[in-house]
Order: C-alpha cells, then structure tokens, then sequence
C-alpha cells in the first residue's frame, strides 16, 4: 500500500459461480436475505429483489443441514426465472451444514469463532468441508467476527484486532497448505476502529506469508438510517480508499435491498480517487498505521490534546438553530455584532474586532499579520504546499494558532492531508488541526457517505482536532449533524444514543425494523448511552459487548435484556420487552434529566 497515492492492493482470483472476486475484477456488492431459509418463496422473491436492485452475490444463513439442502432449491427456483447470482450460505456453530451447503451453493461463510475450537479438532473439522467444496467447485469465506472469537484465542490475545487476526490465520494457513485457492476473508467489527485495525493487520500478515486472498469488506450492527449509512462509510469507506476491499456489504437494520444503492454509492465515490495526480510524500519517522494512537498536539483554547474533537458549521440560510449545537460558526465577512452573543464565532481576519467569543481566520498570505491581532484563539487556514519550513515554524511559535486544513480541488485530498500530517509531525509541530471539507450535494445520503468517508479516514488515521464541513447544496443544521454522526462513528465523541443493531437474517425471531424504530422512539434522548438490539445469540452478545445496555432475541417472541455483558432479563415476551428495557434504565439511573 501506498500510504498517499490510491494504489488497489493485488488480490488473487476466486471463482465463484460466474462471478469472479479478486484480481482486477470490480468491487463486488452483496446483501443478506433476512427471511427464513425455509420459506422458500419468500427467499426467491426477497432474493430477486436484491439481484435487481445491484446485488451481485446472495447469502441467506443456514442453521442447519435442513437450510442447507433447501438452499439447492432456492438455487434452482432463481435459475429457472433467469437469475444466475451466486449464493452464499452463512454457517455458525455446525460443520455438517457447511459440508451439506458446498454440495448446494456457490459459496459458504464459516466463522472460526464457533467452527471448531482447538487446532487439532480445526484440522479434523476443515479438511473434509475442504476436500467436500474443492469436489464442487464452491469457495469459501473465512469471516471472523469481532463478536464472536473462541474462548481459547481471548484467553491468549483478549477481545482484540490481534486475535482476530490470529484466528483467520489459523485457517488461512490450512487453506495454503492444502492449495486450496477458492477463499475470500473478513474480519468484521461493530466498532470501526477495530474492524480497519483488524482489516489493516490481516493485509500485512498475509503479505508477509505470500497469501493475497480477497477481502471482504462490512461494519456489523451498523444499525439503520444516517447513523448507520455514515457508520458502514467510516469503516468501509476507509479501507477502500487505501485500495483495500474486493467486495463489500453494508449491514442496515433496513430491507436488504435498500443497502445495495449504498454499497454503490461507496465504491463510486471511493473509485473516483484512480488516477490521480501522483504524490511526492514521505511518512513521518515512527509512525505505524497498524498501532496509530491520536497525533500528540497542544491545546488551545481547548481545542486540540486529547480533547473531544471540535465541531465548526458554516453560516448557512441564516439559522442558527441546531438539534445538536456546534462548537463554533464561522460566519466569514458577516459582521458579529449582529448575531447571537452566545454562539462562538469565526470571522474573517479583515473583519475581526475584539469581542468576546469572536475569532479571527486568516489564510496563508495574511500569516505576517497574525501577531497583530490579540485574539486568544486564532485560526489560519492552510494547504499542503503552505506548510514549508516559515510557516510550520509559526505555527510552532505561536500558541494561539488553529489549522484549518484543506485540500479543495484535489481529487487525491486523502493522500494530500495526510501528507500535510506527516509534514507537520516530521517538523515537530504540534498545532491543532481542523479538517475542511467543501461538498455541493442536494443528496443527504450523498452528503453523509461522502463527509463519512473522507473525515473518518483521517480520524482513524489519528488525525485532526475538529471538523469543519461546508455543504454549498445544503442547510447548515444537516451539515453540524453530520459531523456529530461522523465522530461518534469513529469514537472520539458521543453526542447522542448510539444502537448497535443488526441487519437481521432468518436467525432473527422477530420483527427487527420495527423494534429498532420502538427502542429508539422510547431511548434516543439519553445522549451517549449505548444500546445493542439484536436479533439472535450467535453474533449478538459478542458484537454488542461494549454496549452499556442490550436487546437480545432468545427465542421465538423472546427477549433477553442485557445490563453489559451480563443476561439481567431473560425470555421476557416480545411485547412487553420494551417497556422492561426502559425499567432497566431507570433502576440504574440512566433516565437522567427525563422524567420517570
């Protein structure tokens, strides 16, 4: 990988059916069906239904041999009505349904967590579905969950993105010693962090042991609507902006094909970076993007060190209310004592006059004149090609300054600031830096996919004390509630209720989506709790084990309730589960500034 320019990573090719992963094929877009595998029309439709909105592959879980050997039917309905898209059968916990789904399926997820436990009971259990899949011609993905690793790799290397990478391994170094070449990898998080670390880590490990398989590329329990398109765009977006990814799924507690537009939008937009203007630039000494922590910077006024990233909207449309209030308004030439005196306001140096709360922005070629203004907290905005040896030592000098970073016109303005970092990291300057942005999209979706993927790459990268998006095609309220969206995505701040919700699949013994919306309706004020509702207990409890409360399907109409990672409520009747989540935060005090 080539840190600043976008360079794809070469992956081998996998068969699977008639369409291709790998290589220099296009990034593949799949879906999950959430209806029942035995339910056999309503698989065939729900299926159709993806297929003719973009999915290129199909996957529908199979709990047991039953499901398996249905999948052949499904299989054979499709291809009677004319569609040939791949099927994937999604296996936990039973090794007889994978061995039974390669005979009926062009493809089959395993994942190592609860596949097989110790190494020699692996090599017993994967061999035979390896022989019985390399007999069929069906590939493989070896998917591990971030939620789900066997006891025995926690006990050694902790819920981390190390175990999970170790845990693929054990199986990828079977797959090499058998020349079994059919196999894709996955290692998939609810957390974005963890699930670019792992993807990142796995990419270096495999390099170094000749292994080039094909990644796929998803967030689990991303959740629905903005939070979970802007979620599934940090984390994907991410990886595929560093040419990492062959084929992806973005999990939305939504139908399933109401993702594939999504998944489309991101690899459009990721794609566009190709053939970009080449970047002459060079890492700063000691940095690791596989152990990268949040780059060390003085404070200023509160903004910059380990302090929660700031948040600056652009005076839009003349409203100054916002659901979610941002830390500062830049208002440009406008003059500041005809607004509100209780925002925090950024005018233009020309237009500066000393006022509490109101601060100047000066750009490159005003820098000469900083030191005449007396503001406590000064903002220059700068370029890449600004930061030459004067002006970083300015920016060192002068404890006021803030960076307002901005690569505008750029089609490589990922590689362009980070090059702008790692220039201010090799010089030894420790200035806060905001990162700008400028979009003109009608689109919300657009504009969320697109903010999400370009902040959430820098913030995962441990870059920037605060973000400054400006959306010309819209209102400044949906820009401030983007950027709030984007930071929690990326866990550096909690502004609002977070849900940790899965897509739902035909495990799931109720109604997802509507229980999603009744959770939210009843808890979406309580600001910065996290809640996990998720439709079964094979991923659930593990995917949702940082969340401080959790909704947990047990059965048919049955509900656990979760305080941690500790059962509190168990088989509670569907109906009722709600009202009795909300009990439980109030017997623990989270019903804050609510009235109980």
């Amino acid at each position: 990988m080539d840190y600043f320019n976008y360079t794809p990573r070469k992956s081998s090719v996998v068969r699977i059916g008639k369409t291709p992963v790998g290589g220099g094929y296009p990034v593949r877009i799949q879906s999950m069906a959430n209806v029942s595998t035995m339910d056999t029309e309503a698989a065939v439709q729900q299926a159709i239904r993806m297929i003719d909105a973009g999915a290129e592959y199909i996957r529908f879980t199979a709990q047991g041999e039953r499901e398996a050997h249905n999948l052949g039917v499904i299989r054979t309905i499709l291809r009677e009505r004319g569609y040939d898209t791949p099927l994937i059968a999604d296996i936990h916990f039973n090794p007889k349904a994978a061995d039974a789904a390669a005979k009926e399926v062009e493809k089959v997820r395993i994942n190592p967590g609860n596949y097989a436990s110790g190494l020699q009971h692996i090599r017993d259990r994967f061999l035979p579905f390896l022989a019985m899949c390399r007999q069929h011609g069906t590939a493989i993905r070896i998917g591990v969950n971030h939620g789900s690793l066997s006891d025995r790799i926690v006990s050694r290397y902790g819920d981390t993105p190390e175990g999970m990478v170790a845990s693929c391994m054990e199986f990828l170094r079977i797959c090499k010693e058998e020349d079994f070449a059919d196999v894709v990898v996955s290692m998939k998080a609810s957390n974005t962090v963890v699930m670019v670390k792992a993807v990142r880590m796995l990419v270096e490990t495999m390099s170094a042991e000749g292994m080039h398989y094909p990644l796929h590329l998803g967030v689990t329990e991303a959740g629905d609507g903005e939070d979970g398109r802007i979620k599934s765009a940090v984390g994907i977006g991410s990886l595929l902006m560093d040419g990492i990814g062959d084929t992806i799924r973005v999990s939305l507690s939504e139908e399933p094909e109401a993702e594939i537009p999504v998944a489309r939008k991101l690899v459009a937009y990721t794609g566009e970076r190709k053939g970009h203007r080449p970047l002459a630039a060079s890492p700063a000494p000691a940095y690791d993007p596989l152990s990268v922590g949040r780059r060390m910077s003085r404070v200023t006024e509160g903004i910059g060190g380990d302090r929660p990233p700031v948040v600056i909207t652009v005076r839009s449309h003349g409203d100054f209310t916002y659901s979610s209030p941002p830390d500062y308004v830049y208002i440009g030439k406008e003059d500041p004592d005809n607004l509100p005196g209780t925002l925090r306001l950024i005018t233009d140096a020309a237009s500066w006059k000393p006022r509490p709360n109101v601060f100047p922005c000066f750009v490159a070629s005003e820098a000469g004149d900083v030191g005449k203004y007396s503001a406590p907290l000064k903002f220059i905005r700068l370029g890449l090609t600004d930061l030459d040896d004067r002006m970083t030592g300015l920016l060192s000098r002068d404890k006021t300054l803030v960076v307002i970073l901005s690569a505008d016109g750029e089609r490589n303005a990922t590689g362009v600031m980070r090059a702008a970092f790692h220039r201010l990291m090799s010089a030894g300057c420790d200035v806060p830096v905001i990162l700008r942005r400028e979009y003109n999209e009608t689109d919300v979706e657009s504009l969320q996919l697109k903010a999400a993927v370009d902040f959430g790459t820098l913030f995962l990268d441990g870059f920037g004390n605060g973000l400054m998006l400006h959306n010309e095609g819209g209102e400044a309220t949906v820009s401030s509630h983007c950027m709030f969206g984007i930071l929690q995505a990326v866990r550096l701040r909690m502004s609002k209720t977070e849900y940790i919700s899965c897509p739902g699949c035909g495990r799931t013994l109720y109604n997802l989506q509507q229980t999603v919306a009744r959770v939210k309706k009843a808890t979406s004020h309580l600001k910065g709790l996290k809640i996990g509702i998720m439709g079964c207990i094979v991923n659930g409890p593990g995917e949702m084990a940082d969340a401080d409360y959790g909704y947990v399907g047990s059965g048919a109409g049955k509900i656990n309730l979760y305080k941690g990672k500790t059962c509190v409520l168990k088989n509670i009747p569907e109906e009722e589960a709600v009202e009795r989540l909300v009990l439980l935060l109030k017997e623990h005090g989270e019903w804050l500034g609510v009235e109980s």
